[in-house]
């Protein structure tokens, strides 16, 4: 029988020299890291090893690692918040975990317990809660990440691996308050493709994406807006979900879009807070709130209408990235911002309900979760 992962066996070794918290203002996203890790092994003959949180380290690996040859990665994205009564709180980690073993089976690494992963994260910040930034829209961002590391060439089923998890404090994605970007709606590369792991959180999704991305570059657009298949099915943002809001002329009733979940599309934690709170909160005699197929000819004819309200990107780095502009057969679509401001006022709207919760100021269900005291 192979063990499954526990959080109380854990063993830690504390960083004999720790860092001072770097200032707000020097923090670079993904750059700064804190001053401890965790690292599990696991092995086919006897499952998941002793946790460890141990000083922030080097990996040491055989060149022919399966995670260097054959792409046996996968990795999530989280966050941790200080609230104002100085507790560090998770945001949502079920939803990553549960994301995060999806995305594991898929390649034929191994699941563990979610809760024991997110007690052991629990344990990782209680070592660095110190380095845990404080202040609106600066957080700490949480990296588990899970690579096969079985030595020899050859594809196969990795018969080793390693789960790590990283955390790096954070500053706002947008660092004096939003920006909207323009976007270059993409036909001549495609993203993810039906029975693909476009759903999944694999490295190898992201890397394909980067030479479209410096494309659209050259051409003035910050990112590309994903299409798909014959009709142009609007899928994604860049490595983000994308919302659209439009208005119907003749009833004056609004909708906000995204694309359904049908395995080409991230199960973003975002898109579903979003969705979730949209509603519950939006009146539901002005709003509907769809997942359904659109295509960019829908956007660009409603734009022509007058019919397109707003749109934004949402992801976990920056919460919501509003849209202004989209670039399709040589024209340049506008989306609406309001006046003399960088978003939307349902943008604004949603940062502001999904910060409240993150920063502890509104509580809704589970979804924030106590994992350190600053005051003990």
């Amino acid at each position: 029988m192979s063990a499954p992962l526990d959080a109380s066996k854990v063993k830690i070794t504390k960083n004999t020299n720790p860092s001072k918290p770097t200032p707000n203002d020097k923090l670079v996203f993904g750059q700064t890291f804190t001053d401890h890790m965790l690292a599990i092994e696991w092995t086919k003959e006897k499952g998941w090893d002793v946790p460890e949180i141990k000083p922030y380290g080097n990996l040491s690996l055989d060149p022919s690692a399966c995670v260097f040859h054959y792409a046996f990665e996968l990795f999530e994205g989280l966050k941790a918040y200080r609230t104002p009564d100085n507790k560090i709180t998770m945001f949502r980690a079920d939803k990553n975990m549960e994301r995060m073993n999806k995305s594991a089976a898929r390649i034929c690494l191994p699941t563990f317990e979610s809760e024991e992963l997110i007690k052991l994260i629990g344990k990782l910040i209680e070592q660095d809660k110190r380095l845990v930034p404080e202040g609106q829209g600066y957080s700490l961002y949480i990296r588990p990440t899970m690579i096969g590391t079985t030595s020899g060439l050859g594809v196969g089923t990795p018969n080793k691996a390693l789960l790590y998890v990283i955390t790096s404090p954070v500053g706002p994605y947008y660092k004096t308050g939003f920006k909207a970007v323009k976007l270059e709606a993409t036909d001549y590369a495609t993203r993810a493709w039906p029975g693909g792991v476009g759903d999944k959180k694999l490295g190898a999704n992201y890397a394909p994406c980067i030479l479209p991305q410096l494309q659209a570059a050259e051409r003035g657009y910050q990112q590309n807006l994903w299409l798909f298949g014959p009709e142009k099915n609007i899928t994604e943002v860049g490595t983000m979900n994308v919302f659209f809001a439009f208005k119907d002329s003749a009833t004056g009733k609004k909708e906000l879009v995204t694309a359904p979940l049908d395995g080409t599309i991230l199960e973003g934690v975002t898109r579903d807070s979003v969705l979730t709170l949209a509603r519950e909160k939006l009146d539901p005699e002005e709003w509907t709130v769809s997942e359904r197929y659109y295509t960019i000819t829908e956007v660009a004819e409603r734009a022509a209408k007058g019919e397109l309200v707003e749109a934004f990107g949402s992801g976990t780095a920056a919460v919501v990235s509003p849209i202004k502009e989209i670039g399709w057969q040589g024209k340049d679509i506008q989306v609406p911002l309001l006046p003399g401001e960088q978003s939307g006022a349902l943008t604004k709207q949603v940062a502001s309900w999904i910060a409240d919760i993150q920063y502890g100021r509104e509580k809704h269900g589970n979804w924030s979760k106590v994992v350190a005291d600053l005051n003990n």
